[in-house]
Formats: structure tokens, sequence, C-alpha cells
């Protein structure tokens, strides 16, 4: 079985199952990087026991994090189940096996003073500068993920109410989020400016510069540059949504 002509008619099935653009992304990139190890081996890929064992002991021998093997092989085995309900398998070969341990990490919040340096790092009046602002002022004070976040519409935020509209988050759920004054002051200075954007008639929240769309890497870069800026040591997005819980 040629398992990576398969692959785009997997794409399809995730689509019509509505697994959002980033869960694709995951799943195909821990195929593909399956594929392509057994191809660095010379070995015809297959998905048995054995070659998926070897391959996720493989990554965490290279320092892979626990967590990024544990994706691999969850896609690994997404892709196996899809085979036998299309009838590609007589059986799902992956059954039972089991994903390695994760190390239980503690991603710490952000004090305060680290909090206003990284707001001050955002002082100015170009789109990018009010884009950060609101970004970083929302993820402070709301529960929601980054994924989240860039999936925001124009029409999802309701800046007078104090607002968001989260229309499908994790598990498909939906939910609405408030927000307080001074995060929709930094919204409404943001969309005050994104009118005059060579893309300010797309739904999408929140946009590039010089024309362009903004995602996740857009969105890591960003704001990794504002953490630096701010002298913050290894600071991540990630820390915004553990600040909140915190």
């Amino acid at each position: 079985m040629d398992l990576a002509s398969l692959l785009d008619s997997w794409r399809v099935h995730l689509e019509a199952e509505r697994k959002s653009p980033e869960t694709i992304k995951l799943y195909l990139l821990g195929v593909r990087g399956y594929l392509a190890w057994c191809d660095e081996r010379g070995e015809t890929a297959s998905l048995d026991r054995a070659s998926v064992s070897a391959y996720i002991a493989g990554l965490l021998r290279r320092g892979a994090h626990a967590a990024t093997a544990r994706a691999r092989l969850y896609a690994l085995r997404r892709f196996s189940v899809w085979l036998v309900e299309e009838g590609e398998l007589p059986a799902d070969p992956l059954v039972g096996l089991k994903p390695p341990q994760l190390d239980q990490q503690h991603v710490p919040g952000l004090p305060e003073d680290e909090i206003r340096r990284l707001l001050r790092a955002c002082e100015g009046k170009s789109l990018r500068d009010r884009r950060d602002e609101a970004i970083i002022r929302l993820l402070l004070e709301t529960d929601l993920r980054v994924g989240e976040c860039l999936a925001l519409t124009v029409d999802d935020v309701d800046v007078r109410g104090g607002l968001v509209l989260v229309r499908r988050g994790k598990g498909g759920k939906g939910r609405v989020v408030p927000f307080g004054p001074v995060t929709g002051r930094a919204l409404d200075r943001y969309l005050r400016l994104r009118r005059g954007h060579l893309l300010a008639h797309s739904e999408a929240l929140w946009l590039g510069e010089r024309g362009y769309g903004f995602g996740y890497d857009a969105l890591h870069h960003a704001l990794t540059g504002r953490g630096r800026a701010a002298g913050l040591v290894r600071f991540s997005p990630l820390q915004l949504r553990h600040t909140f819980a915190h």
C-alpha cells in the first residue's frame, strides 16, 4: 500500500469532519514525518507496531519532547483508524500502542513588572503596535487559546459590550468570553487603524503588515519579538494564558 498517496484523501476526510486547520496540519506532519523516516532507512513505509515504535523511540533519542513524540504517534493512530474505516486495511495494527509518558512541565505566569514591560514594548501608533498590544491584553485577560484568538473575526468582537465570541473552541464547543474596558480600548484603537488596511474587507480580525494575513507563525514571531524588546528571558505567547490562569 502506498500510504503517501492516501494523504490527500485523508485530508478531505478531516476537513469534512470540520477539524481545525491547525489540527489537520499536525496530523499530516506526524504521518509525513514517519514516511520520511522510513524512506531514510530505505524501507517501504507500512503501519506496523514494530516500525512505528522504533520511529517514536528514535524521536525521543534525538531529543524530541515527549509531547511531540506523543502527537506524532496520535497522528499515526488516527491515520490507521481511518485506513480501517475506509477498507484500506483489514484491521488496525496500532490498537493499544501506548504513547510515551508526558513530563510534568511548569509554565510560569508573568509577574506584574514583566507584564508592564511587555506592554510598554508595544507602545506606538502603527497597526502592528496596536495589534500586538490588543492581542497581548486579550490573552492576558481571558482564557482564549492562541488558536482561538487567531480564529476570531471582526464580527466576533463586541468592543462596547466587552465580549468576544469563540465560535469553535477545543472539542468544537463555542463560548462567550468577557474582557474589561482597557482591553476594549486597545481593540478599538486597533480596529480603527485596521479600516485602512489592504485587507480591511477580510473577516479575519487580525491582519499582518503590507497587505498580508496573520497566522500562527506570524503571531509567534510578533509576540516573541515584543518579549525580546521587553528584555524577557525565554518568553513564549503560551505564558499569557498561564498568566491569566494564575
